[in-house]
């Protein structure tokens, strides 16, 4: 049996060196499959996917994509794509031109560049802003375009952490769509961090519920739900109220007490 595309084992990190913000995760995931990472807010869910991508070193454990280790300084390490909370667009770049600078870091030949560019932005439905500045877009629109930044390196997987957040939930609604119809198309790893139930739910073959931090995780949850879906079917309601059950004292709620 071939081991997982991704595969953390008794991940353990921290920012100062004594206080833990993960303790023990293990969690595997297979090639083109997509998984959500549930948990609620502070928990260490963005942490681990700093982890992943190489941008922090664990205290132990072990985090590897494609069989390659992660956590060390290897150059050899998969290309990892990353959406974060907030678009992180160069104000004073045009959109093209911020790509442009994920393009050359992971060395990729400058003759792809434009193809490559144009290809993720008209995907995306957003080529009509190549040469635009990213502050003139809407909230939508710019993280389309970080979107399109991720996948335009090529990336073995995509780590995604609460993009559509800070959205209005029609836009993000929106996006939710667009972002499984890339999926779907694409057939890209997914690990995309959410606090929210039922977008993770919508989105996702499966997810993984953390505790609260130091985060290990409480459960590895299927969703058994065929797509295309809908975010008000009658299915998604019904497991987000199986999970919230589950989760309610782990996370430290009460019955009736504001999450």
């Amino acid at each position: 049996m071939s081991p997982p595309y991704i595969d953390v084992e008794g991940l353990k990190a921290s920012y100062d060196g004594s206080r833990l913000v993960l303790d023990g995760v293990d969690m595997a995931v297979e090639e083109n499959e997509f998984v959500a990472v549930l948990g609620p807010s502070g928990c260490g869910k963005s942490t681990m996917l700093q982890v992943l991508s190489g941008l922090l070193r664990p205290v132990a454990g072990r985090a590897t994509i494609a069989g390659k280790d992660m956590t060390g300084s290897s150059s050899d390490r998969p290309r990892v794509g990353y959406v974060f909370q907030d678009h992180r667009l160069l104000p004073w770049r045009t959109v093209a031109s911020n790509i442009e600078l994920v393009l050359e870091a992971a060395g990729l030949p400058r003759r792809e560049w434009d193809a490559r560019i144009d290809r993720y932005l008209d995907i995306l439905q957003i080529g009509q802003f190549r040469d635009a500045w990213p502050m003139r877009l809407s909230g939508g629109q710019r993280q389309r375009v970080s979107i399109a930044r991720a996948l335009a390196i090529d990336p073995a997987v995509v780590l995604m952490d609460e993009p559509f957040s800070t959205l209005d939930e029609v836009t993000a609604r929106t996006m939710r769509q667009q972002l499984v119809e890339l999926w779907q198309e694409s057939s890209r790893t997914i690990v995309f961090v959410t606090h929210s139930i039922r977008e993770a739910i919508f989105l996702a073959d499966r997810v993984a519920i953390l505790t609260r931090g130091p985060a290990r995780v409480l459960e590895d949850v299927e969703v058994p739900i065929g797509r295309p879906r809908r975010y008000e079917d009658a299915e998604i309601t019904e497991l987000e109220s199986a999970i919230v059950d589950r989760v309610m004292g782990v996370w430290g709620y009460e019955e009736g007490t504001p999450a």
